[in-house]
């Protein structure tokens, strides 16, 4: 999902390419105020890509979560019958893939270079390597809770999500 941003300072019709998330808005307008945000903020200001800037070390992939499907009618935002609401998952997704873990055991990999519409997964052909290579950041990505842990675990040594 693109993030389209317009303001004083920012060039017009330039594209960035870097991964961006709404944890990242949060230290963005705090930095856009003055000021600067608390270590515990999970994301990072996106001021420095606005302005053209090449962030060394900025994010390779992006965790991605769902929490559903509920049954309380009394939401507004419940989800109508047979609406396609999946059940919960985990997934961390970079520009030429995404991997996901769905609460019943379930898992998904998809490799957007051959299989761009997500229609193939092709977790079961994996090496135990492989999967295990998959499911490391899942797990240091929705479990970090500061931007420093978060940026280390959005660097997994392994390669396996780094594209």
């Amino acid at each position: 999902m693109p993030l389209i941003v317009a303001g004083p300072g920012v060039p017009a019709g330039v594209v960035v390419e870097e991964i961006a998330e709404n944890i990242d808005l949060c230290p963005t307008f705090v930095e856009l105020g003055g000021s600067v945000p608390p270590p515990a903020v999970d994301g990072r200001s996106l001021v420095p890509l606005l302005h053209g800037q090449k962030v060394p070390e900025w994010r390779t992939a992006a965790l991605v979560e769902h929490h559903g499907p509920h049954g309380d009618p009394t939401d507004p935002d419940a989800p109508a019958l047979r609406s396609g609401n999946p059940s919960t998952y985990e997934a961390v997704r970079n520009r030429s893939s995404v991997y996901v873990e769905y609460v019943d055991g379930d898992r998904e990999s998809h490799d957007f270079t051959t299989d761009p519409n997500e229609l193939i997964n092709s977790y079961g052909s994996l090496a135990d390597d492989e999967t295990a290579a998959l499911h490391a950041p899942v797990e240091g990505v929705k479990n970090c809770h500061s931007a420093a842990a978060c940026a280390e675990a959005e660097h997994p040594h392994s390669g396996a999500m780094r594209k």
